[in-house]
């Protein structure tokens, strides 16, 4: 009977509209991205899969929301990198992402790249750590805040390499000071540096993920220089803890047949990113990895929030 029960409420789910929690302001990359997911899960599942932006706090405010709601998978939730970094870099969360969020799915993954204004005299991931360690304190790297991906991947590659260079975080885009020089390198999405890059205003050095980017094929992975050396912004997808595991099936199933999709993985690469296939338990045990992993950044760059 309980068999049965829990194959009746998979067939009716969703019966209807869902919301997806996305804790950013529309336009930017997590926001894209479930909205092209939220389109295909409308036309695949037969009901509305609604946006509903909620910003503020890092991400903490919406991902709270989702939480706090009902586990009936009616509300689910846009996670990111972000979430995995909030464990360690707040003090005073009132929830533990990893306790009291499901994972539901992988959504997509997009590296960075390691660029430097062109008065910097490096050609190479090599020739900028040269540099660097020739210039001790002396180079800025921008970042869109302590703890944000911009800033944690340049601590990560400080740690690594040995260098000293200095984050400057922006509240607005950093990207007019990094053309200017008045900072000299960042950690920067691809789409947003791209143009310049293609302009010769910025210097491409590396790639931050393993594998070679699509719309970047020329540039090398830092990792290719810095063993180890791995950095990509994610989005996936959460519900709140209890959940039924059927209604979490039925939605991984259906959200990896949309990714799994050409038109879908198309639309992807032209944002620089890649569909991220993960089964719910391969999310889980990805996203703890990740907390694991800034989390050590975190402490021992003794990074605090803005």
């Amino acid at each position: 009977m309980p068999a049965l029960l829990r194959m009746a409420r998979a067939e009716t789910y969703p019966s209807r509209p869902v919301r997806i929690i996305v804790p950013y302001p529309p336009g930017i990359a997590p926001d894209i991205a479930t909205r092209l997911l939220a389109d295909s899960l409308s036309q695949k599942m037969g009901q509305q899969f609604i946006v509903d932006n909620r910003p503020g706090g890092a991400a903490n405010i919406g991902t709270e929301m989702v939480v706090r709601a009902a586990p009936d998978g009616y509300t689910l939730l846009t996670l990111t990198m972000t979430n995995s970094i909030n464990v360690s870099l707040y003090d005073n969360l009132s929830f533990d992402v990893l306790k009291d969020i499901a994972p539901v799915s992988g959504l997509v993954k997009l590296p960075l790249v390691l660029v430097v204004n062109p008065s910097v005299p490096a050609t190479t991931v090599l020739e900028f750590i040269a540099y660097a360690k020739a210039n001790p304190g002396k180079i800025n790297y921008a970042s869109v805040g302590s703890g944000a991906a911009t800033n944690l991947a340049g601590e990560l590659f400080k740690e690594m390499t040995g260098v000293d260079i200095v984050n400057v975080p922006y509240k607005n885009s950093y990207i007019p000071d990094l053309l200017g020089g008045q900072v000299q390198a960042g950690f920067t999405p691809i789409l947003q540096s791209l143009s310049f890059i293609q302009a010769g205003k910025l210097r491409a050095l590396g790639v931050t993920g393993v594998s070679h980017s699509e719309v970047l094929p020329d540039v090398p992975n830092v990792s290719e220089f810095v063993s180890g050396y791995e950095v990509f912004v994610w989005d996936a997808i959460g519900a709140p803890a209890r959940t039924p595991p059927d209604i979490i099936e039925t939605l991984n199933k259906t959200i990896n047949e949309a990714l799994a999709d050409p038109a879908m993985k198309k639309k992807f690469t032209d944002l620089g990113s890649e569909p991220m296939i993960t089964s719910s338990a391969e999310f889980e045990k990805f996203m703890a990895g990740e907390v694991v992993k800034w989390g050590k950044v975190v402490r021992e760059a003794h990074i605090k929030p803005d």
